[in-house]
């Protein structure tokens, strides 16, 4: 009756209401154990002020609690719906079906371009930093080569390192905290690097959003006193790029390129470091002050590991320890892993619309005749390099014989020419580089070079839903690892919940939904979950829409 109320024009602005059926072995019933942490995490949170449906049989709030769910039980694009029992989804969302992948598609559509998905995941990451604001304090920035096989445009080459191959792409910067929960990503169909992004979008944004730094007064004050920290990798350093955060008073920290000579082995002492696991462990670790192109004195710490390697990082922290500050930059390894996780179970690099969007004349761009010469000469310098090394080692050796003496004065003679040739040919090429600009802004490429840029509206709502995902499933990880060893045991856990079957008992009478989860595998996954419904069940969450109580329980196998 409501579907045929809506047919002809009857529903209501705000959708159907929800209502929930006596229903045993639902498939995926398990995922409802996060709707909890959903609604902590902030799923729902701001959506009415940013978004808005027409009228219609599914409410705004059961729509981003599918996608919300279908990203935890790891259906990882809307096309995949398709292949699921719909009348089971609908169960968990109070309603006899869930929407066809098509209706689903234009409804995320109409919320990509009439919401606002960007200011509600500022929204949201503002939320998430006053929350934790220590978290805030070290912000960890990577960027993120999203791979293009459309055919819709021609993005521009990028290189990938997890392929080891140049390919169509886009690139995305994340912001993650230490222990690699994310706080907000910025999409860069035109990459201009991570220097120029640092700066132009997320430090701006980071000096706004991060709760708790000091005063002005307090600033002045103390000389060595900074706002907060950004750690990123080799990309991003520059000793000029550090100058100019520090007189923002904002501290960075990354490893150094070209550190040059290793530090003598007596300067390293053993230090304990606490990881950002927990773990405590020993490193050799030895410190200097060092001025950076003759600008920026920052701090250098090396480790020194068992195989010789020295690893170099420099910071502009002045105040803190070293082993502390030395474990803060090892800990870029869970962003990583972030990333690594998200791809593989979250569907980070799926594509969600198929829309491109023109990009701006203004915007400034890589030449491609820049980056054409710039190649060659590149390929010609590694070539000479090689060849200038193998001239430099050729010798003789043993006995001197004339027609040794021949062939090594032949060999030397060849490879002589073949450096001044490629000397030769390596000046003008770098000369005619010098005459051509770097950059140019995109109104000034050939129209051969010109592309569109992906619409990315769809894709920043759907990696803001993922976001909240994960950050709800990370705190239910930390719930189970109060009963499980691992992190990983308690993630693997959670995705066999997720998938598992469940009873939905609802009594309208005492005012609740009761989630029966079926027997784990074992009893220790037996007895982490009941811990886990125990403390699902002292959050006493509502059910959106509804005034159904959630009750959590196990069935006994």
């Amino acid at each position: 009756m409501a579907r045929l109320a809506v047919s002809v024009g009857l529903g209501v602005e705000e959708g159907i209401a929800p209502e929930f059926v006596p229903s045993l072995d639902v498939v995926g019933g398990g995922v409802l154990l996060a709707l909890p942490a959903l609604l902590a995490v902030g799923l729902l949170r701001h959506t009415d002020r940013h978004f808005s449906l027409p009228r219609g049989y599914y409410s705004l709030f059961s729509i981003f609690l599918l996608l919300g769910f279908m990203a935890l039980a790891r259906i990882k694009s809307i096309e995949k719906l398709r292949y699921e029992a719909p009348g089971e989804w609908g169960k968990l969302l109070g309603f006899d079906r869930v929407p066809e992948v098509r209706t689903l598609r234009a409804k995320v559509k109409h919320l990509a371009e009439h919401g606002q998905p960007m200011p509600w995941s500022a929204d949201l990451c503002r939320d998430w930093m006053n929350e934790a604001p220590e978290q805030a304090q070290v912000c960890y920035v990577d960027g993120h080569v999203r791979v293009y096989h459309g055919e819709q445009t021609k993005l521009p080459k990028h290189f990938v390192s997890r392929q080891r191959l140049c390919l169509r792409a886009a690139v995305e910067y994340w912001v993650n905290a230490m222990d690699g929960q994310p706080f907000f990503v910025v999409h860069q169909d035109v990459d201009p690097g991570l220097i120029k992004v640092l700066e132009a979008d997320i430090i701006p944004r980071l000096s706004q959003d991060i709760p708790g730094q000091p005063s002005a007064e307090a600033l002045v004050a103390d000389p060595f006193l900074h706002r907060f920290t950004v750690v990123f990798d080799r990309e991003g350093y520059s000793p000029d790029l550090m100058t100019r955060l520090w007189q923002q008073r904002i501290a960075a920290m990354t490893y150094r390129k070209r550190p040059g000579d290793d530090w003598p082995a007596a300067e390293f002492t053993p230090h304990k470091v606490r990881l950002v696991g927990g773990e405590v462990t020993t490193m050799l670790l030895a410190e200097r002050g060092v001025l950076l192109g003759g600008v920026t004195w920052v701090r250098e710490f090396r480790r020194l590991t068992v195989t010789g390697h020295q690893t170099s990082i420099v910071t502009t922290v002045y105040r803190g320890e070293m082993a502390q500050l030395s474990a803060t930059m090892f800990a870029r390894w869970c962003q990583e892993n972030f990333f690594a996780y998200m791809r593989q179970h979250y569907g980070l690099d799926k594509l969600i619309s198929y829309g491109t969007e023109k990009v701006p004349d203004t915007t400034t761009v890589i030449n491609p005749e820049y980056r054409r010469l710039d190649g060659e000469i590149r390929k010609k310098a590694a070539k000479l390099s090689r060849l200038a090394a193998e001239f430099g080692s050729l010798g003789l050796e043993g006995d001197i014989e004339p027609d040794k003496v021949k062939r090594y004065e032949s060999q030397k003679g060849e490879l002589r020419a073949a450096v001044e040739h490629l000397r030769e040919e390596l000046t003008p090429l770098k000369e005619q580089r010098k005459r051509v600009k770097r950059h140019i802004t995109f109104g000034e490429l050939p129209e051969s070079a010109r592309f569109e840029r992906l619409n990315v509206s769809s894709k920043h709502l759907i990696d803001t839903v993922k976001m909240v995902a994960y950050r709800a499933e990370t705190a239910m990880a930390n719930a189970l690892g109060e009963k499980l060893a691992r992190t990983d045991d308690a993630r693997a856990l959670l995705r066999s919940i997720y998938t598992t079957e469940a009873d939905l008992i609802p009594n309208e009478d005492a005012g609740t939904l009761t989630v029966s989860l079926h027997s784990m595998t074992s009893r220790i996954h037996d007895a982490a979950v009941t811990h886990l419904c125990k403390e699902l069940n002292d959050t006493e969450t509502v059910y959106p829409g509804t005034t159904l109580r959630l009750v959590y329980k196990m069935v006994s196998s």
